[in-house]
């Protein structure tokens, strides 16, 4: 049961596919058209405690299609790509534009700014196309087995799941813009459950993870080093307890990290800022975060979990600063939030299927700093080193932030006792420019990282003294 091999032939069906459609709405009566069209496989093995539990593999071939007249749009989709079925869908999306109300801003970008070349970025790995669910299967269940041979205290499991997806990607204009190209990603999650009797008449079930992915098969961290250092991160938490309230340092691990640059973008982006639901509106150019902090978004790293060629809109893709040295830079726009703030594109535009294109990141990374993890948590006499976050207490239009943690209490620079039933907050704005340390332990296994970084004092909310 292995996948079949997206090749150039599917991209060449794809991309005739979305031209012919734009032909079509021509044809019927719009203005514009944009198609977007995509072929995906995915397979999920997961075991638990040894046992299958799930195996499933499914593909799928849509499109999409965005009309344009007289000032005004309609966006549908099908998974019919015969052309009687292309026709009456183009017919339908025309009449409904008719129906919409009419948006001065919904033109399609100048056919001058699209791309004229699709730079290969080796985002395809046919070896990831080869795995069958047999092998799949081997590989969760060694990276479980691990995980409970690794600690007698590893009682049960939240289960091992391997997973891949396969896809292709073609896009059409009636500016003159057609590419495609394709991409591969796979991944091995682990997740223990330990048994924390600290408390004997308070039992209490701790869960934990590790996780390893990349593009390419050989990339990935073997699967019994993802078991034993899930099982790790799971047992240290056995006896997680309260601290008292207090304003103390607060150390992130790069996967918490990586949430606080995802929360970033969104309130520095081009819609958030036209609709004006973001507290950083009218601050571009202005110091928002620590010198220590650099943010970039780029697309265009070979391999990178979310590299791309060219955005939703046909444009060419470009690495965009973000963050420079604290100082805001311009945010993230499609053309349509770009035409609504009165600028240009960044060339940061994603749409799905059945939608309207906007603002989205590709490679959103913070750049790593020269400190090393130990000589960071060494440089922390006390404080909180999290782990993971939890709720949505997040206030984009005031900074507000105020989430549930759990991690480890520092003390004199070292991890010692596990720390759960916490909250920490402050407001975004004081989070960022609070930022006194970076780490240089930066691992680009998602599409948004980070490296460890310290805040010099947040409020801690725990036990009361």
């Amino acid at each position: 049961m292995s996948g079949a091999q997206v090749t150039e032939q599917t991209i060449k069906e794809l991309c005739d596919a979305a031209a012919l459609t734009v032909e079509l709405a021509k044809k019927a009566g719009a203005d514009d058209a944009e198609v977007l069209v995509r072929d995906g496989s995915e397979l999920t093995a997961k075991v638990r405690l040894g046992e299958p539990e799930l195996v499933q593999e499914a593909g799928s071939r849509a499109l999409g299609l965005r009309v344009l007249k007289g000032g005004r749009r309609a966006v549908t989709y099908t998974s019919d790509l015969r052309r009687e079925s292309l026709e009456a869908l183009c017919a339908e999306t025309v009449a409904l534009a008719d129906l919409a109300e009419p948006d001065e801003y919904a033109l399609p970008p100048d056919p001058k700014l699209l791309a004229k070349q699709i730079p290969e970025l080796d985002l395809y790995d046919p070896a990831v196309a080869d795995v069958d669910a047999a092998w799949a299967l081997r590989e969760a269940k060694t990276g479980e087995a691990a995980a409970r041979r690794h600690d007698a205290r590893v009682t049960n499991s939240e289960g091992a799941t391997w997973s891949r997806v396969l896809g292709a990607t073609a896009f059409a204009t009636s500016g003159g813009f057609l590419g495609g190209y394709r991409g591969s990603y796979c991944s091995l999650v682990v997740e223990p459950l330990c048994d924390d009797m600290t408390d004997p008449e308070n039992p209490k079930k701790r869960n934990g993870y590790w996780w390893t992915g990349s593009r390419f098969l050989a990339q990935l961290d073997v699967a019994e080093a993802v078991g034993i250092e899930a099982a790790r991160r799971t047992v240290a938490t056995i006896g997680s307890r309260k601290v008292e309230t207090q304003e103390c340092p607060i150390v992130f691990d790069p996967e918490v990290a990586r949430s606080i640059v995802g929360t970033i973008f969104s309130v520095a982006n081009g819609s958030s800022f036209w609709r004006k639901s973001s507290y950083l509106v009218g601050k571009e150019g202005e110091v928002i975060a620590s010198p220590l902090v650099t943010i970039v978004d780029d697309p265009l790293i070979p391999r990178g979990p979310g590299s791309r060629p060219f955005d939703g809109d046909g444009l060419p893709t470009r690495k965009n600063p973000v963050v420079t040295k604290g100082v805001l830079g311009p945010v993230l726009c499609d053309v349509y939030s770009g035409r609504k703030l009165g600028r240009a594109s960044t060339a940061s535009a994603g749409r799905g299927i059945g939608g309207n294109p906007g603002p989205t990141t590709s490679n959103l990374i913070m750049e790593a700093g020269t400190t090393s993890r130990e000589d960071l948590l060494k440089q922390t006499p006390k404080g909180l080193y999290v782990t993971a976050l939890m709720g949505f207490g997040f206030n984009p239009v005031t900074g507000d932030f105020s989430r549930g943690a759990q991690g480890f209490w520092i003390e004199n620079g070292e991890l010692t006792f596990p720390v759960s039933e916490v909250t920490i907050a402050a407001n975004f704005d004081q989070i960022l420019k609070r930022i006194d340390l970076v780490g240089n332990d930066l691992e680009m296994r998602s599409a948004t990282a980070a490296p460890t970084i310290r805040v010099s004092h947040m409020m801690l909310a725990g036990t009361s003294r």
